[in-house]
């Protein structure tokens, strides 16, 4: 067939240019402080374990191990890295957060990202970022901006 070209295969992009938006609450179900470093003076090192639920576009559990440093003020600032199971935008799979935060006075609040490639099930690929924010002794108002790679 002369004059004809070949077709060639096309090749769809995987990287998603929207981010979704989803909200929520975290309740939290198991909370087990430890603490590993008491000095006579400065700040307290504790490890917590944290199993939670959540509620809202982002439906499951999660449990998580927190790095914490208190202050006798009460003040404290923390690290920790999270499984979720469940439901994302009708999704269902696991992905890791990785959390940063303080506790300021009656205040626990931070930012946390998904670990990049945590992602199970119909969670693969999965990106994003956002936080959360409670009164202590509350749920956690939650939110995160995510994406599919």
């Amino acid at each position: 067939m002369a004059g004809r070209v070949p077709a060639k295969d096309v090749v769809m992009s995987t990287h998603a240019s929207e981010k979704a938006h989803a909200t929520g609450v975290i309740t939290v179900r198991t909370y087990e402080p430890v603490a590993y470093d008491e000095p006579a003076e400065g700040p307290v090192l504790t490890r917590i374990h944290v199993e939670e639920s959540f509620s809202g576009d982002i439906t499951g559990s999660g449990v998580v191990e927190f790095l914490q440093a208190a202050r006798a003020d009460g003040w404290a600032s923390f690290v920790g890295v999270e499984r979720v199971t469940g439901t994302l935008g009708g999704r269902q799979g696991t992905f890791l957060l990785q959390d940063n935060g303080t506790v300021d006075g009656e205040v626990v609040s931070g930012t946390w990202f998904v670990i990049p490639d945590s992602g199970t099930g119909e969670l693969a690929g999965l990106r994003g970022d956002g936080g959360f924010r409670a009164n202590l002794g509350e749920g956690a108002q939650i939110h995160l901006d995510y994406w599919f790679e």
